[in-house]
């Protein structure tokens, strides 16, 4: 069976660690260099970079940051935030990234996903997914949650997966912040929809929500930020008690 993946997000604005509710009100959560190592030193399966204001900004993501934060950590690593070429990813990856993460650039040129799969294989591309209930309906969100689409999240997420995506990342903005749990229902039936890897993020706040993504949601992965970022759950500790709750983990 395969284990089941802990990852911290290192959200970037102004080449600092940031952390809101819902995708507002920004507050200061760090180093991200800094705490990449620690994440790294103390048993996160991966991590994710995402440069939050680089799509709204229309700038590319932090390139020589992506290089502090490769030299500093020896786990898979994912980055995202303006990416809109072939280029931009290959200038990511030169930098030490592993993985590429498109969001808004995806739903705007879907066929940037067959590109960047057809260039540098379906492993290294995440799509990553915004959506929030409108009207009881999942629709997918763009800059950063700024912008609604038409677009309905399941849908979109299978259009993906045919194009080449080998993961998506869903961010419930519900959710977001909240520490209320994660989007279970909606984690669940993406993951008995598609044939990749889920990894949830919006809403973790205690360890028991970890467990009910994997055991209700069915995700392959876990996303979360603050409560890693302030000390309020700990890595190890939190993989200690999936391992007991018997929940496949790397230790």
């Amino acid at each position: 069976m395969l284990t089941k993946r802990i990852i911290p997000c290192l959200d970037i604005k102004n080449s600092r660690t940031v952390k809101g509710v819902n995708f507002v009100n920004l507050r200061d959560a760090g180093d991200p260099v800094e705490l990449a190592k620690i994440y790294s030193e103390t048993g996160a399966d991966e991590l994710v970079f995402l440069d939050i204001s680089a799509t709204e900004e229309r700038r590319k993501t932090l390139a020589n940051m992506v290089l502090q934060v490769a030299e500093a950590i020896n786990i898979p690593f994912t980055v995202g935030g303006g990416i809109s070429s072939v280029e931009d990813v290959e200038v990511l990856l030169k930098n030490g990234a592993d993985k590429v993460s498109i969001n808004s650039s995806a739903v705007k040129n879907p066929q940037l996903i067959n590109d960047l799969a057809a260039k540098f294989g379906s492993q290294c591309i995440v799509v990553a997914i915004d959506a929030k209930q409108i009207e009881g309906e999942w629709i997918v969100h763009l800059v950063g949650g700024k912008e609604p689409t038409t677009l309905n999240l399941f849908d979109w997420a299978q259009e993906v997966e045919k194009r080449g995506a080998g993961e998506i990342l869903f961010t419930s903005m519900d959710n977001d912040g909240t520490k209320d749990g994660f989007a279970n229902e909606a984690l669940k039936k993406l993951s008995e929809t598609l044939n990749i890897p889920i990894i949830a993020s919006g809403g973790a706040g205690a360890i028991h929500h970890f467990i009910d993504a994997f055991k209700i949601g069915k995700a392959d992965a876990a996303l979360a930020a603050s409560v890693f970022h302030f000390k309020e759950i700990e890595v190890s500790a939190l993989k200690k008690e999936l391992q007991t709750q018997g929940i496949p983990v790397r230790i």
